[in-house]
């Protein structure tokens, strides 16, 4: 009998920013579709909460601040003792809205830690040869669609954003021999708590005009859990160093 091919059954999966919003529900589709999954977050509270929505007991907490380098080392060190990784969700991300104007090396900082410096870090650390599942691991950094097409204030998030895309193609390449996939997706505007308290969603004008540049409609956090489940399952062996594009029909304009 042929086995499925999206199914994550006997795989561990690392995920950033699975307190809330997308990593949240990517924890939640990885438990489901059978994984162990290593939850990643500051606040164990919120944390815990995911887990609420699990299936089964296969998952183990990892509470750390992901821009704090040398803590998230030694706390990834001591989790992955006796594991290999077969797979990493970077989900963890902030977004803002800022014109060029108010645009200073001080606001940028915060921005590339979490987005792109965290991202390279984690990845730099679960790559080694004993972590990494020799069988094969697969990568994925959640950028935007800003990162590939502009919008009105939003320069430092598509800075960000963009430079993960580029990041995974590199990757892509410089990894491939371990035979380790990296690859991105680019998700439009998306249901959550941070695009809740976006400058858009707080006004109804505005909001409208968000939703109106999604065919589709607005997306869900289970859009992009499919997506993501979809590059850690085995379905996707031969994927590398690609950016899909789930955005409701965002870009096709």
């Amino acid at each position: 009998m042929q086995s499925n091919p999206f199914s994550l059954s006997g795989k561990n999966i690392l995920i950033t920013g699975a307190s809330s919003g997308i990593g949240r529900k990517c924890a939640i589709s990885a438990n489901a579709m059978g994984a162990f999954v290593i939850l990643v977050g500051r606040s164990v509270e919120r944390l815990k909460e995911t887990t609420e929505h699990f299936v089964n007991n296969e998952y183990s907490i990892l509470p750390t601040d992901i821009i704090d380098y040398k803590q998230t080392e030694v706390k990834l060190t001591e989790t992955l003792k006796t594991i290999k990784l077969d797979g990493v969700i970077h989900a963890a991300g902030i977004s803002t809205t800022l014109p060029l104007k108010n645009i200073t090396p001080e606001k940028l900082q915060p921005f590339f830690e979490t987005n792109v410096f965290a991202a390279i870090n984690i990845s730099k650390l679960v790559t080694k040869k004993k972590y990494a599942n020799p069988d094969g691991m697969s990568i994925i950094f959640l950028s935007s669609v800003m990162g590939i097409v502009g919008e009105l204030g939003k320069t430092t998030y598509s800075l960000t954003k963009g430079a993960l895309i580029a990041a995974s193609k590199s990757l892509a390449l410089e990894l491939a021999n371990k035979n380790i996939r990296v690859n991105c997706i680019s998700p439009g505007v998306v249901e959550t708590p941070m695009s809740g308290s976006a400058v858009y969603s707080q006004n109804e004008e505005a909001y409208n005009k968000i939703k109106s540049k999604h065919p589709l409609g607005l997306g869900k956090p289970e859009d992009i859990a499919n997506a993501c489940i979809f590059l850690l399952s085995d379905a996707s062996r031969w994927i590398t160093g690609t950016n899909l594009i789930v955005d409701g029909g965002y870009t096709a304009r």
